[in-house]
């Protein structure tokens, strides 16, 4: 039974990556700024009743071909296939090197559309800062902001906290288990609204 269902994921999965591919086409001809309003139009989908995953495949292939321009890294045919299982809440499972940092692309720019934040989480404040600036010039050729969250973020508590609230309000943040973890705990333990750094979770 788990080797049908796996077999029928799939499936699905390359029949998306094939309508991603069929989009990506008509998208490479469109100017940068037009690829930027592909954002806007998706997110008046969403508006009018679309959910994330009906509009996936179109929202795949701008990502796709704003790497591509940005980057000079297009996704692979796998990778689209990755992004599809997590954008579907799935656990994919990618050796070093196969490129799990720009998989994360895909889903995080799909869940960053409706406006309520997406976190990329990962293992160490060097990690976090680099993929924050590395895949951020994906996001903002799509019209998305980005944030990252450290270790030290500010030389007063104040300051630090204006910080992070700050990271945590972008489209997308990347942060570290160990920060996103704690800053969750000091946020239950706030005794004023403005020592809390997180908003409020989608």
């Amino acid at each position: 039974m788990a080797g049908f269902l796996s077999s029928l994921f799939e499936a699905s999965a390359k029949s998306i990556v094939k309508k991603v591919r069929k989009h990506e086409e008509r998208f490479s001809s469109l100017s940068d700024a037009e690829l930027r309003a592909k954002t806007d139009e998706f997110r008046e989908q969403i508006a009018n009743g679309k959910t994330e995953l009906d509009i996936m495949p179109e929202a795949f292939a701008a990502v796709v071909v704003a790497s591509t321009r940005v980057t000079g890294m297009r996704h692979f045919d796998v990778q689209i296939q990755g992004g599809v299982e997590l954008s579907r809440g799935q656990i994919v499972e990618m050796k070093t090197g196969e490129g799990k940092t720009l998989v994360a692309t895909l889903p995080a720019y799909l869940h960053a559309i409706g406006g309520k934040g997406v976190h990329v989480v990962t293992v160490n404040d060097y990690l976090a800062r680099r993929d924050a600036e590395w895949m951020g010039t994906i996001y903002n050729a799509l019209g998305l902001t980005v944030g990252c969250v450290q270790e030290n973020m500010g030389n007063s508590r104040e300051e630090e906290l204006h910080n992070r609230r700050e990271a945590y309000a972008q489209d997308i943040t990347y942060v570290t288990n160990h920060e996103l973890v704690f800053d969750f705990l000091r946020d239950n333990l706030a005794y004023r609204p403005e020592e809390i750094v997180h908003r409020g979770f989608n």
